[in-house]
């Protein structure tokens, strides 16, 4: 008799489908073993810089500028960078600490018609880079990997979702994260008014509270990657 219901009942015998398994090639595997290397933060060096102000001087400000411009060339598209190292034999992500409770990732809006990549190479180059003319340790290659994220605002207002919501037909900013490939050695010039803290991934996990919810996701964004520590 056979069998009813979800999932159906295969007719055919064990020892058959044991040759069918056998007969796969290794190539048709759906597994992939995505490689990162990762080196450990003693490696970098850290230099300060002349302070980098945000374009808004207040969350108000900052989504009255966001709707004035939506009326003149649609959505805001931002890009943000994921730069990662080791210590202690633990990934660490490089976070932009302003204050005491504010973190964000290295990144930021992109303009009008510019593309993805190069906007988040001059983004990272205008944040981290040294400034021109200045002598030492070469400052960062951006070797952006691969798009680790898509976040969109609905509305003028604080709250970025990981989809796009059903009832709204255009999103107000569409947020792009992308994995950072480190060289060995670089030096990155911090503006003054921020600190750049290495924040372990366990820290992040499940910490919205404490991150926003962009930021605690990235453990489970990384976690197909399989990192080598170097």
């Amino acid at each position: 008799m056979s069998g009813a219901g979800w999932p159906k009942r295969s007719t055919s015998s064990s020892s058959d489908q044991s040759q069918a398994m056998t007969k796969t090639p290794i190539s048709q595997s759906l597994t992939l073993n995505r490689t990162i290397n990762l080196y450990p933060l003693t490696n970098y060096t850290f230099g300060t810089k002349e302070p980098l102000f945000e374009k808004d001087p207040s969350v108000p400000v900052r989504f009255q500028r966001m709707r004035d411009e939506f009326v003149k060339i649609g959505m805001r598209r931002s890009v943000e960078g994921c730069l990662l190292v080791h210590e202690h034999g633990l990934p660490h992500v490089l976070l932009l600490q302003l204050g005491t409770m504010f973190f964000k990732l290295p990144g930021g809006e992109l303009n009008a018609g510019e593309d993805e990549v190069d906007g988040l190479k001059r983004l990272l180059t205008e944040t981290l880079g040294q400034p021109s003319g200045s002598a030492g340790t070469s400052s960062c290659n951006w070797i952006i990997e691969e798009c680790i994220g898509n976040w969109y605002r609905p509305n003028f207002e604080p709250p970025v979702y990981p989809y796009l919501v059903p009832h709204i037909t255009k999103p107000k900013e569409h947020k792009r994260l992308f994995l950072v490939q480190l060289q060995e050695k670089a030096l990155f010039a911090v503006p003054k008014n921020y600190k750049l803290v290495a924040a372990p991934l366990f820290e992040l996990y499940d910490n919205s509270q404490g991150y926003g919810p962009i930021i605690s996701s990235l453990p489970q964004a990384l976690c197909r990657f399989n990192f080598i520590y170097m």
